[in-house]
Order: C-alpha cells, then sequence, then structure tokens
C-alpha cells in the first residue's frame, strides 16, 4: 500500500511538471513596458557625457501607472531624472501583474 501511494505521488510530480515545461508564457509585456519606458526617458534635460548606466526597480499600482522604487546606479544625478520621467506616468498598455515588480536595465548614451 505505502509503495502505491509513492508511486502515484511520483507519478502527480511528473505530470505537473510536465504541464508546467510544457506551457508558454507570453513574453510581450517585458518589451512592451522596456519600449514605453524607453520612449518616457528619450531626451534628457542634462549633458551626456558617457554611457549612464541604471537598474531599475519598478512596479504598477491599480491605475497602470509606473511606481518607481529604487534606481540603482553609480551615477547620482540619475537618480531624480528616472524617478522624474517615469513616476506615475501611465503606460498604453495594460499590465496584468500588478502584484510583481519589474527591473529594467536603463542604459542612457551621449548624442551624436
Amino acid at each position: 500500500m505505502k509503495s502505491i501511494k509513492i508511486f502515484l505521488l511520483v507519478a502527480v510530480f511528473a505530470f505537473s511538471s510536465a504541464l508546467y515545461a510544457g506551457s508558454n508564457p507570453s513574453n510581450d509585456a517585458p518589451t512592451v513596458i522596456s519600449n514605453e519606458i524607453g520612449k518616457l526617458l528619450k531626451n534628457p534635460n542634462f549633458k551626456v557625457d558617457k554611457e549612464l548606466f541604471a537598474n531599475v526597480k519598478i512596479l504598477f499600482n491599480q491605475d497602470n501607472e509606473i511606481v518607481v522604487l529604487s534606481v540603482d546606479s553609480k551615477d547620482k544625478g540619475i537618480d531624480t531624472y528616472i524617478k522624474g520621467r517615469l513616476n506615475y506616468n501611465k503606460l498604453s498598455v495594460d499590465v496584468n501583474n500588478k502584484n510583481r515588480y519589474y527591473i529594467v536595465p536603463v542604459r542612457i548614451t551621449a548624442k551624436q
């Protein structure tokens, strides 16, 4: 009897992992979010001499607005620029999973 229970438990785990591996989640949301953030951060109001990098942790509120949680960067001035441009701006698409935060890498380059 004990071996039957163990066999059934193993079968359930194998079946559930096969279902999980077979699912095809949509990768459109991160691309759309990155594109929207790129549009909002275009044309900085300060002179960019070198490339600036930051990892921005964001989430979305019930009104589909961006809420910046943190900006991780070595450059000090980029923090206020990113927060000022992104905080409480609405996205044009609806984000389904509002309980999740996203980390978006940001690179600001000098104009040529």
